[in-house]
Order: C-alpha cells, then structure tokens, then sequence
C-alpha cells in the first residue's frame, strides 16, 4: 500500500497535465481502461488461467462499474474542473466511508483504536494540505469538488464489495474481470470523444504520461490494492490516503520547493500514529487471514 500511495500521490499532477495538453476528461478515460482491459486479460490468460463462478460475475460487474468506471471517469472529470489540492482535501474523507460501509456491508467493527486513529491521521493530513493554503468551492470548482466526492464514494463501495472476493480467487482473475465490465460500462460516453484524438500528435511527455495511467496507476496499482486486501481490511487499506499529502510533501522539501517546518514535523507524527493505530493489533489478537471469515 506504500506503493500504492507513491503512485497515487503521482497521479494528481500527471492526469491534470494530459487533461491539459493531450486529452479529455472522457478520452482519457477510454484510453485507460482499455489499456487496463488488455493489460489484466493478457496477464491472467498466461500465468493465471482461472474461471470464476457465474453468480460472481454479477459482483465483479459492480466492482467493475464503482472501482472503475463511476470511480475514474466521476476522478478525471473533477480534477479537470478543480485543482489537485482541492482533490487532495475531499480524498482524506476515503477512511471514513469505508469504514461506515465496511460495518454496514461486510460487518467490520468499528473500533475506538480504529475511529481514533482515522482521526489522528485525518487531522495530520489536512494540517498538510490545508496549511497556507486556501481551499476553493465555488463556481466550476464546486461542481469538480462534488464530483471528486462521488469519487471517493465509489472507490469505498470498490473496496468494500471486493474484499470478500479477494480469497475467493486470485489477484489476476478478479482484475481481469473487473477491468472487463468497467470498460463495458464507459464505452457508451466515451466512443464518440475518443474519434477525436489525433495521436500522431501526442508528444513523447503525453505518451509517457500514458505509459503512468494505463501501466502503472491502473496494472500495477490495482494488483497491489487487491493483494493487500488479501492481508489487511478495507479500512486498513484506505487510510493510506493520507500519507499522499506526506509524500508530496517530502518531495516538495526535496527538491526545494519547500522547507522543513514545525506544524510539518507535527503532521508526520500524526499520520504515522494514525496508521499504528488503524493497521496495528492489540497484543494476542490472531492476524488478519487467521480470522475465520462471516458466513
């Protein structure tokens, strides 16, 4: 999940920079997912060729539908109207509605440890984002801010409707068919934007930019995601959230553009308490995968 988090921390920047220079909201979105389709069929035919049950597929296809297809194309459309911190600021709320949906729908507990340290990570972070900054919500930045909520809705739906067909099959299989559907379900809004697209025009930045999207921030990011709900839960894995903000920000001081500062070195404490607080285990507690699962 620490992988996860480098490449979404990433993404922000480079999605709003081929919405800017190379592609639509919706382009982007066909171009994604169909690489991603591919990508998922092609890896899991040579190395994983595993069948699914049919009453599954109507789960994967609702995976499908709010992991990628409401997710990604409610995310781009969004960030295209708002600004990348503004998107930062509404993806601290990911933690918490998972773990609200978690209880409702598959019944993880909300613990005192867990709430406490959402909030301490939560409070952590937006001392990160929200720091000298201004958070903007009016004009077209409301509607992109609202959009980027519906977003982190559907990722927490995605995350909580997959994590009982994660032990179920494997890694591979279920991306496969969940890339399959989210592609199904985009191809009607997004077909007639992509006929546009003049690719012989798309510069070595815009291809490399892809490669990011389709290979990395969609493949590989997906893989880790999925296998780490194989050993952590659905909150567990959504707090990672909130180190995107710490990560910018060690790059930022990095390269310059920032210095170290007190409510900084405040903020940091704060997320890594958090996330002892979220993954960790109270002494005698069985792992995760030694937890017989509801039936």
């Amino acid at each position: 999940m620490l992988g996860v988090t480098v490449i979404f921390g990433l993404n922000y920047s480079i999605t709003k920079s081929l919405m800017s220079d190379c592609f639509s909201p919706l382009q982007l979105v066909f171009v994604r997912l169909l690489g991603g389709v591919l990508l998922f069929w092609i890896f899991q035919r040579l190395f994983v060729p595993e069948k699914v049950e049919r009453r599954d597929l109507i789960k994967l296809a609702l995976c499908g539908l709010f992991g990628l297809s409401l997710n990604v194309t409610l995310f781009y459309i969004g960030l295209d109207l708002t600004t990348p911190v503004d998107a930062s600021i509404i993806h601290v709320s990911s933690p918490i509605l998972v773990l609200l949906l978690s209880a409702l729908l598959i019944g993880e507990a909300i613990t005192f440890r867990k709430m406490a340290g959402i909030a301490t990570g939560m409070f952590g972070a937006l001392i990160l984002i929200l720091w000298g900054r201004k958070f903007q919500f009016g004009g077209q930045t409301a509607l992109g801010n609202a959009l980027v909520l519906g977003n982190m809705l559907f990722y927490a739906l995605y995350l909580v409707l997959i994590k009982p067909l994660v032990g179920k099959y494997h890694t591979t299989t279920i991306l496969k068919w969940v890339s399959f559907f989210g592609f199904l379900f985009i191809i009607p809004v997004s077909v007639k934007p992509i006929m546009s697209v003049s690719f012989e025009h798309i510069s070595w930045f815009g291809w490399a930019g892809l490669f990011f999207v389709i290979v990395i921030n969609t493949f590989l990011a997906y893989l880790l995601i999925n296998y780490s709900l194989k050993h952590l839960t659905p909150t567990s894995v959504s707090y990672y959230t909130y180190l995107q903000p710490f990560l910018a920000a060690i790059t930022s001081v990095s390269a310059g553009i920032e210095r170290v500062t007190f409510p900084k070195i405040i903020a940091a404490i704060l997320i890594f308490t958090g996330v002892y607080l979220v993954t960790g285990r109270k002494k005698g507690t069985p792992p995760l995968e030694e937890i017989p699962e509801r039936k």
